[in-house]
This record gives C-alpha cells, structure tokens and sequence, in this order.
C-alpha cells in the first residue's frame, strides 16, 4: 500500500503533478472520453515525433480489455541516463516533471508537435498506473507509477498486472530496473497505462472511430509511418481482436485523393519549398536566466492539392502535424499566394477567357478545390490554448513564396499535361467567377414575383398566384404536349408549371460554364431563384415543392434522371430539405363496365403486376372491361380531368421524395452513371443485365 507519509522526496516528485490531479481540465480539456483520448494522443504523439525526425516507422496502439492502453514505438528511447540538474534518470524526467523533454531546447527535435514535455507527465499524473519500458544500451528498462508517484507494484502474475496490487513508492531514491537484455541495435519505448477513475467520469471509454480517423490522417502526414490499431477489448466477449495498420507511402498526396469528393479535373499536384525567418524568444542559460535571444528559423512547406468537377471546397492544414482547421498565417499565405498568382494568369488570358472587368475573388480558386497544407517549423506560436490557429507571422510570407513558384512552374511547362490541366484550372476558376457575379446580379434583380417583376422570369414558366413558398409547387414538365394539358388540370393558385424540350444537359460532365449557357439549365435555376453552387440560398427559393412530372417510360426516366443530377450537383440542399419529388403518372386505364344505369368505374395502375391483379380479381368477380385497354405512353395522352386526377390534385396523386441517404455515396453513384468515366458504367450495367428480364423493357 502507499505510504501515508511523505518525504521531501514525494513532495518534489508531485508539487506539479498534484496540480494537475486537482485542475485536469486545464491539461486535457475535460474528464470524459475526450479528454481519455487527449490523454492517448500525449503518449502516441511522442512516437510520432521520434519518426518526424527519423527514428522508427512503426508505432502500435493496442486498447486492452482491462481498460488500459499500450503504446509501443522501435525509436531511440527513452534516454536511461541521470540528467544532471534533478539527479534522476530520463525516464523518472519525462514522466515526473512538467516542461521537461526533448522539446525544451535541448535540440533533440527540430519540428514537434509543441510543448509535449507536459503530455507524458499528465497522462501520468492522471493514471491509476502506469508502465514504462525502454529498449536502450542493450538492455530493457522498467519504471511504474501509482497516481505519478515512482514505485513498485507487487503484482501476482507479473504477465498480468493490475492497476490494484499493492503498491510502494521509492523513498530514498528511485530506481530504474532491469528487466532483460536486447541486442545492441534495439531501441524503443512501450507505455502502458490505466486511466484513474478517480478523475475521468464513468462511462469514459476509448472511441474507436476517433482513435482510428486520426491514426489514417498521421500515417498520411507522416509518409512511410506504419500505425497499427489493435482493438482487444472484445476478446472477453469471445469477438477476439480488431486489427487495423494505416500506412501510405504517397504522403499527403494519397490524403488528397481520399478527402476529394468529386472526381478530378487536374492530377493531385505537389508543392514544397522552405524559408527562413529570425525570431526572438527567451532562452535558458548556463546560470537559469532567461535571456532574449535572436534564433533562425526554418520553415518547411508542403502542399498537395487538385482541382474536381465540384464546387465544395476540402482544405486541411497542419503544423508539425497538428490539426489547425481554423487556419492560421499559413492557410492565409497560401490563399494570398494563390489568388495573386491566378489573378495575373487570368489577367494575362483575358481575351480568351472572356473576362471583363470583374476580378477573382477567394471563393472562386477555392470552388472544386481538395488542398492539404503542411509546414514544418521548430516552437510554433499557436493563438490559444487549443493550438487551432497557428499565429507565427513570418510563415504566411513564406507559404505564399511558395505557392507562386511551384504555380508559375506548373503554369509555364512545355509539357502537353501540364498546358492542358493549367488550362482546365483557368476555364473553371473563371466559370465560377462568372457563376458569382450573375447569381450576385440575379440575387439583386430578382423578388418575390409580383406583376412588375415578373418579366424577369423565363416567358414559358406558367407561374401560380400564391405567393406563399411553402404551399407553392413547381411542375418541371417534359413537352409541350404535356404542357397543354397540365394547364388545365393544374390548381393555378399554387401549382406553377416550367416546359423542358426533350433530354437537358448531362451537367455530371459538363463544365459550369456550359451548364449556365444551357437554355433549359439556365431557366430551372433562374426559375427556382436560389442561385446555384456555392452561391444557392435555400432561404431564397420560390417554392416548397419541386416535382419532376415525366412520361412513365424510358425516356422519361432518363429525363428525371438528367434533372436529378442537375440538382444533386448545384442545388443539393433542395434534396437535403426534402423539396425535390418525381411524379408517379399511371400506366394504364381500365374502365370497368357496370350493368345497367349504373355508371361505369375507372381504375388507375401503376405497373404491369397491378394490372395484372387488377384484372384477375375482375374476372373473379365476373365483372367486364373495356377490351383494349388503354396504356398510357405519355402524359399528353392524358386528358386534363385525368392528369388532374392522378399525377397533380393532392387528394389523389402520388409523389416519391428524393432523398440522400449518403451524401459521398450519392455522389459515387452519380458519377458511375453520368460520368466521363465509360468503362465502370459499361461494367455495371454488363453487371446488371442478368437481372433484367425482356418483359420489363417498354418498346
């Protein structure tokens, strides 16, 4: 058990770490499972910065059924020997004493993660237990800890410990064991630890998702760093072991091509360089003072990003391998650099762009772009505690250098790749550009309709009265035809009606530029008074219901098909709201025949298997029909009072809502069917074809 007393000893090892058992939330945030993770990532974070500078590529996770948690690393451990200023050994340092560790001045590391001499303390101070072992000198060395206190567990199973067994602290010196020999070459760190319940709230656990979503997003900041996740904890339920190992060779270029969400329109380029800055920071010296002293720095950059056919923008940066997504002076210099560079490019390419005086703005470079941002730089100064805005003002000079030159590179290459990916970047920035100003000019101009107004809408939009959105509907109608008779069947107080001739643009392949210069595109969305892409304002559309009325034939389905994509790709929060349906029109008619003055019945199906019942129950029925029966190939075959019936009045018609189950797997299914890409759709559907019988083709 722990002694009761404690000596001058105990009192120096824990004047820190009592701190941080009495205000945790100050070190890791909070006492949930958050701050359990916070705790992880200290103690992992320290091998990653051991492979940053070259030592080690593989790190292990493995979460315990026991509760606990084991790190373990082949870099140079920790180092055994007595630091000269405490007496005790590097080991008892790292873990005992807040502020003290490789990152502290010693030279050790020249970019980390920040000031992780604190991490291991904490994580330390805030354990029940914890185990250290170090492969160093040819020899293995052990250390535990009660609560941060050095000492010795008496375990039964010496393979089992347990964060219970009976403890005693060191009292008139620590000492670092001996637990085995390893050959001379053999280096590495294993800590295993066991959260104290005292200070994490019940129901603390280690979050998978989280633990495995951050380990992927190392393994691609540090490329050729292994990091295996070992998830055991269902072994005592009999699941055995999970197992994940997350490494990539490719770096951040592999990131950028599993963040992208759209398919690409330039390979994923890379761009690195370094610069150099002086700074002034107090450093300690040879008597303890601290004195101000002049340093140069260096700061290493690198860039991986591409252009898609999208106009979301995807964009990480990092410090040093921390997640800074509220940006910060590189994010800032990146983007400076960018658009100065694209704005002279599209300066310089005027005439064939057909650009007037409007000027780039931000949001346009940013349309489409997948970007992951990487600087490397010895104490970067982060604003706050949370290291999320990187505040090192000298970077942002230095990323934008970088930017330019690696632009300008690419930009003046002979290579035929290069010219026409530098091209399609121009035509695209530019297209949004223009998509920008006339949504902007389209946003001023356009109202509420009223009958001064009005003019500014398409003539062959049939608009309702009401000017109540959420009651409003708008019938996207195939044909002329269909047209005639959906005027009559219409409620002209709130179902508005807009023709399309024939199949529209596939805009899954078409630039933004085509697709505004498209007559049918260009009503829709002029129509639906949102805007589209980035600029689409829910807020600001005209109606509640948008329902895509086609024939209820191949045609029509590739029709609904074409609109659909259209909206998926620039006007998906329509979908997300749920104010998308497609019409279900009937497909056949069958007028049964009543006896007498009795008159006769009309019944509506939908699909070949309900008419077949349909007529099966008549003839058990001993009712007769009309022979043949009417079969619907359109909807202008329709009268008005039928057509109203069942495609329009909302006392009888069915709708289907389109929905995004999946918003990534939607944009994957979109992109096979209507894509550029033809092998994978000729396979699917050579896929698909053994399902399909000949019965079901309507010719």
């Amino acid at each position: 058990m722990a002694s009761s007393d404690y000596s001058a000893r105990h009192l120096s090892v824990l004047e820190g770490l009592e701190a941080v058992r009495k205000r945790p939330g100050m070190y890791i945030g909070s006492t949930d499972s958050r701050g359990l993770m916070h705790c992880l990532w200290e103690i992992i974070d320290n091998s990653v910065d051991e492979a940053l500078g070259g030592n080690g590529e593989d790190i292990e996770v493995i979460l315990h059924p026991d509760a606990s948690v084991e790190v373990r690393d082949h870099a140079r451990g920790i180092p055994v020997d007595i630091e000269p200023k405490t007496g005790l050994s590097g080991v008892e340092v790292v873990f005992t004493k807040l502020h003290a560790g490789g990152k502290f001045g010693s030279g050790s590391y020249a970019a980390s993660g920040g000031l992780h001499g604190v991490g291991a303390s904490v994580v330390n101070a805030l354990s029940e237990r914890l185990d250290v072992e170090v492969d160093r000198d040819g020899k293995t060395w052990a250390m535990s800890f009660h609560r941060g206190e050095p000492g010795r567990f008496a375990d039964v199973d010496p393979k089992d410990p347990k964060p219970d067994s009976p403890f005693s602290p060191f009292i008139s010196g620590s000492e670092l064991t001996v637990v085995g020999k390893v050959k001379k070459d053999v280096t590495g760190t294993r800590v295993r630890y066991w959260a104290d319940p005292q200070i994490f709230t019940r129901g603390a656990t280690f979050q998978t998702e989280e633990l495995l979503a951050r380990a992927r997003q190392t393994a691609f900041l540090v490329r050729g760093l292994g990091i295996d996740i070992v998830d055991a904890r269902g072994s005592e339920s009999g699941e055995g072991p999970t197992r994940e190992l997350f490494k990539f060779d490719g770096g951040i270029a592999e990131y950028v091509d599993f963040l992208a969400p759209d398919s690409p329109i330039t390979e994923t380029w890379r761009m690195t360089g370094s610069g150099t800055f002086a700074e002034t920071v107090p450093v300690l010296d040879d008597k303890g003072h601290m004195v101000a002293t002049e340093l140069q720095r260096e700061c290493t950059v690198d860039i991986a990003l591409r252009w898609g056919t999208g106009y979301d923008t995807v964009f990480r940066s990092y410090v040093n391998i921390i997640a800074t997504p509220k940006g910060g002076t590189h994010q800032t210099g990146f983007e400076a650099g960018m658009l100065k560079f694209l704005r002279a490019q599209v300066e310089q390419n005027s005439r064939r762009l057909k650009v007037g005086n409007d000027k780039l703005e931000k949001d346009d470079i940013l349309a489409g772009l997948t970007a992951v941002l990487t600087v490397r730089l010895p104490e970067p100064q982060f604003e706050g505690q949370t290291k999320e805005i990187l505040g090192t003002p000298a970077v942002r000079n230095i990323v934008s250098a970088v930017v330019a030159k690696a632009m300008a590179e690419r930009f003046g290459s002979s290579k035929r790749d290069d010219k026409t990916q530098a091209s399609l970047v121009l035509d695209k920035i530019v297209a949004e550009m223009k998509s920008r100003v006339s949504a902007r000019a389209h946003k001023e101009t356009q109202r509420r309709k009223n009958a001064l107004e009005s003019s500014s809408l398409p003539a062959k939009l049939v608009d309702c009265r009401s000017s109540d959105v959420a009651n409003s509907e708008l019938f996207i109608v195939e044909g002329d035809s269909a047209l005639g008779t959906a005027k009559l069947a219409r409620d002209s107080e709130y179902q508005a009606l807009l023709p399309i001739r024939g199949k529209i643009l596939n805009v899954q392949k078409a630039s933004v530029a085509d697709m505004l210069s498209n007559s049918e595109c260009a009503s829709i969305i002029q129509v639906i008074g949102a805007g589209s892409g980035r600029s689409f304002d829910l807020a600001t559309a005209r109606y509640g219901k948008v329902i895509i009325m086609s024939d209820a034939d191949v045609d029509g389905a590739h029709i609904r098909t074409l609109l659909l994509t259209l909206f998926m790709r620039y006007m998906p929060d329509m979908i997300r709201d749920g104010r998308v349906y497609a019409a279900v029109p009937p497909l056949h008619r069958v007028i049964v025949m009543n006896p007498g003055s009795k008159p006769n019945e009309t019944i509506y199906t939908y699909s070949e298997a309900e008419l077949n019942g349909v007529l099966a129950g008549l003839k058990k029925s001993n009712k007769r029909y009309q022979d043949p029966i009417q079969r619907y190939k359109g909807l202008g075959e329709m009268d008005a009072d039928q057509l109203a019936t069942t495609t329009m009045d909302r006392a009888h018609r069915t709708l289907r809502r389109v929905q995004i189950g999946d918003a990534a797997n939607a944009e994957r299914v979109f992109e096979l069917l209507m894509g550029n890409d033809v092998a994978p759709r000729k396979d699917f559907i050579i896929a698909g074809s053994e399902g399909l019988s000949r019965e079901r083709i309507d010719v």
